[in-house]
Formats: structure tokens, sequence, C-alpha cells
């Protein structure tokens, strides 16, 4: 079930009523003017409040179709990166990053999961109804053992994506809070998944800030075996 599209079907109802409202009123008000110069002031009355209540309709079924535009958006994702998994050894793995504009990294990982973490700065929640974006940047890509006595003594490999420039703005919004009123929160992400040979991974963000990683239907199928990694 696609939930954008069920939401944008009320969104574009709501739209539609509330700009035959909103012509109802202009109508209205020409009626209204038509009366007032007929000197018939209690029928301009009536035509009046018809205006007023038509006017306050078209108000709130436009508002409402707004904020379901803005949930819409919320449930929507961003493609942040794809992972391809190529096994050397046990618990040695070649991870090959590829980003939306067409970028690659390839990177050495140990462990049987990975975790990738990103920085992400959310806007307050009236940006985020007009549909803006959060802003983020990828900041570590991880492994991780399943077993906790290994996860604590066995070697550990973390990449910095080092993407902060000179004038980073999440870095700003820490320091000088009050040059940017309009940013929410600034905080942390991650996700990880257990890796497996040959395994492909899509990393999205959500417009809620959420960093949310899945594996495609060929590599959810090898997990699900027996020793899938």
């Amino acid at each position: 079930m696609d939930w954008n599209e069920l939401l944008r079907l009320p969104t574009t109802l709501l739209w539609i009523l509330s700009a035959l409202a909103l012509l109802l009123a202009l109508v209205q008000l020409v009626v209204v003017r038509q009366r007032l110069n007929a000197r018939r002031h209690v029928a301009a009355s009536g035509h009046a409040l018809v205006v007023l209540v038509a006017f306050v309709v078209a108000l709130l079924l436009g508002s409402l179709g707004a904020t379901l535009r803005g949930y819409r958006f919320l449930g929507e994702e961003l493609p942040v990166v794809q992972i391809d998994a190529r096994i050397l050894s046990p618990q040695r793995w070649s991870l090959l990053l590829t980003w939306p504009d067409g970028s690659t990294r390839q990177v050495l990982l140990d462990g049987d999961d990975f975790r990738i973490e990103a920085l992400v700065l959310k806007w307050k929640l009236p940006a985020v109804l007009a549909g803006v974006p959060p802003l983020y940047r990828l900041d570590r890509l991880e492994g991780r053992y399943d077993d906790a006595a290994q996860e604590a003594h066995a070697p550990r490999t973390v990449t910095d994506f080092d993407e902060a420039g000179s004038f980073d703005l999440l870095a700003l919004k820490k320091q000088y809070p009050r040059w940017l009123p309009e940013v929410d929160t600034l905080y942390g992400s991650g996700a990880y998944l257990p890796l497996v040979d040959r395994g492909h991974y899509n990393v999205n963000l959500m417009r809620t800030g959420a960093l949310v990683a899945r594996p495609d239907d060929a590599t959810a199928q090898r997990l699900g075996e027996p020793m899938g990694h």
C-alpha cells in the first residue's frame, strides 16, 4: 500500500474544494455589491454571511490540504548512498559505496554487520510541512560483530567520510544556535544491517530525519538463509 498516493488524493480533492469555496465567496461578493447598489440591505446581509462562511471553509480546506501535503513529504525518503558488499575472508569485507550523483568509494570493513551514521539538521514544523527537507552529512561507516566478546576485543574498522568543509552548517548551528532559528534539532542518526556476500543495500533519509538502510529482495533472501553471511 502506497501511503503517499493515498494522501495525495485527498490533498488534491481538498484543494479543489477550497478553490470552489473561494470561487463561491467571490461570486457572492459580487452579489452583495449588486444588492447594496439596489439598496436591498437585508438581502445583501444574507449574501455577505455566505461570503464569510465560504471564505472560512476555503481557508480551512486549503490549510488541511497543505497539512496533508506536508505529511506526505514526511513519509518520503531521500536516497543517500547504495552499498554493495563482497566478502574477502571471514568477517572481512570490501564495500563499494555509490552516491546518487554517481560518485563511488571503496572501503574495507571488519565485522558481521555494517553501521552507517549521519549528522542530521532538522527544521521546525512549519518548514517541514512546507516540504523543506532535512539537511544531512554522512559521518562514518563502521563494522559491528555479532558476538559481544568479539565486539569488545576484535579489530574495529571505522571510515570517516570527513565531508565537512570550512563552512559547516551543522557545526555553525552548534556554535551559534541563534543564527539559525528555524532549525529544530541537530543529532546523529544511524542504521545497521547484517552483511552478506554480494549483498546490495539502499540507505535513505526520511524527511523526519531518520536514516534507514534496507537490503534489496535478493539480499534479504540470502540473509534469511542459514549461514547467510
